[in-house]
């Protein structure tokens, strides 16, 4: 019998050097539509399943590989007498190598303008028909749905070493793809047909295609754990790592809390983030100045920390960050003398990622379930002063900075700020009135004043200790969203301090 392999792609990368590779190891090549012009007119041998079935291309190319002749090559099973049997009477070849991508159906849902008519006809029929009858048929067959895997599988029939181990990674592959195939159809089908969508399927189809990449270790270091890389990542997840050790989980997970808020805050800055809680933010036109104010605000508790910056680093903002100990930095960019600073830090992580990405739900593993929700964005809140007095112009500008970190700390949280940095952030805290005793401390421990100073509480007082702690503390200012039944006495105790006060309107807990 002699050797077949059909092609049929959409992605054509890699499509000529790897027909050529086949033809070379023996094989006719079958094909169909655009792939078998493109191969004719790079001048490779090609047969047109049509001819080997009997039957037309039809339906304006809807119908072209879906017949016994195709499938019957593909699922025998060539150990069993009676499958040789079946194809010996009538007449069929083998299929040793089936090489399909899928219509790029993804890519035209999310095209603006598109008809529902073009999304339906890129939902591929043929395409993962002939992958998973393929897959499931391993043990004689090499199923290719990545053109990046177009060279070992050459190399592999070269050496005679495309086995059956070689064939089942091919298949698990290939099976991933499908299935990432027909989530993205159910995900993105539905808003194109008028109905609604699916949150679980926003939240889980971007992924089933994602690259998994090994991490140092996850949140302990006896915790595997990879991180699933989109195959066009944006922002953190396009880093570039310039340096360091290899990342860990939590190394990504402040890495992403840190560069979220520092695209968060009223201006540029730099954002310093420890186990999963911001313990300082500052403002400056220069990233060395923004630097110097975020660290100010808990210089202990920045030892060991993860650095984001929303601007490029120089060589000033290097020098100062190299003096303390941290973990990660990530910026948009740095120039060569940054680059050389830290260099002598080897171990350092330096990454540089693009602007954050488009909001993606959240989703959190509960015992024996999934939570899935819609992603915690943008400011479009109308506040209101709920007190006599309103809070003046460097007053709303600290409330701002103060209330937009307090949205990325850990509930409860409360966050005391000055114009252009923290001073004093409490979170984590079960009871905000303690939240509100931290931030005090924390600022009292760095030497930093809370006199004229704002503060942004991530959810409504329950109480008015808070408010007085805060008050007696300096603070004359307070953001948070109202909606306690005591929202009266609180708002008697703040006029009763001098401290003016705006309801948000909106909460943003975080756990």
């Amino acid at each position: 019998m002699k050797r077949q392999a059909l092609v049929s792609v959409s992605d054509k990368r890699g499509l000529e050097g790897f027909a050529r590779g086949l033809v070379a190891q023996g094989f006719e090549v079958l094909s169909t539509g655009g792939t078998a012009r493109a191969l004719r007119t790079a001048g490779i041998a090609v047969r047109d399943i049509s001819d080997m079935t009997g039957f037309p291309e039809v339906l304006g190319g809807r119908v072209k590989t879906l017949h016994p002749k195709v499938y019957a090559g593909i699922l025998a099973d060539l150990d069993d007498p009676a499958h040789r049997a079946v194809l010996d009477d009538w007449a069929v070849e083998p299929i040793a190598v089936v090489a399909v991508n899928l219509y790029p159906f993804a890519a035209t849902a999310a095209r603006p303008g598109v008809t529902a008519a073009e999304v339906i006809e890129n939902i591929d029929i043929g395409g993962p028909s002939l992958v998973r009858a393929a897959a499931k048929n391993h043990r004689h067959v090499a199923v290719v749905v990545d053109p990046d895997d177009y060279a070992a599988v050459l190399a592999a029939l070269q050496a005679g070493e495309l086995d059956e181990p070689f064939r089942s990674r091919l298949a698990v592959k290939a099976f991933r793809h499908t299935a990432a195939y027909d989530a993205a159809i159910s995900q993105a089908l539905p808003t194109h047909l008028g109905l609604p969508g699916s949150l679980l399927l926003d939240g889980i189809a971007p992924w089933l295609s994602a690259e998994e990449l090994p991490l140092r270790y996850g949140e302990n270091p006896h915790q595997a754990a990879v991180f699933a890389r989109p195959r066009t990542p944006a922002g953190l997840a396009a880093f570039q790592q310039l340096q360091g050790k290899e990342l860990s989980y939590n190394n990504l997970m402040d890495a992403d809390g840190a560069w979220r808020l520092a695209h968060d805050l009223p201006g540029q800055g730099v954002v310093i983030v420890k186990h999963g809680g911001p313990c300082g933010a500052g403002l400056g036109e220069r990233a060395a100045t923004a630097y110097v104010r975020a660290v100010a605000c808990d210089p202990v508790s920045a030892f060991g920390g993860v650095i984001a910056s929303s601007l490029p680093l120089d060589g000033d903002a290097a020098t100062r960050i190299a003096q303390l100990f941290a973990e990660v930095v990530v910026a948009p960019a740095l120039n060569q003398e940054a680059r050389e600073v830290f260099l002598a830090k080897k171990n350092l992580r330096v990454l540089t990622a693009q602007r954050p990405a488009a909001p993606a739900p959240r989703l959190r593993v509960i015992d024996g379930g999934l939570l899935v929700q819609s992603a915690d964005v943008g400011w479009d809140e109308v506040w209101r002063v709920v007190t006599d007095r309103a809070p003046g112009s460097d007053e709303s500008a600290a409330l701002t900075l103060a209330w937009r970190v307090a949205k990325h700390a850990p509930s409860n949280a409360v966050v005391v700020a000055n114009t252009t940095a923290t001073v004093g952030i409490g979170a984590g805290q079960p009871s905000r009135v303690d939240s509100c005793r931290i931030a005090v401390e924390k600022a009292g421990a760095a030497g930093l004043s809370l006199d004229g100073t704002a503060a942004g509480s991530d959810a409504f007082f329950p109480f008015p200790d808070g408010v007085e702690v805060l008050a007696t503390a300096g603070v004359t200012a307070v953001a948070q969203p109202g909606g306690s039944v005591r929202d009266p006495e609180v708002i008697d105790a703040a006029n009763r301090l001098g401290i003016a006060m705006v309801f948000t309107g909106r909460r943003h807990f975080r756990h």
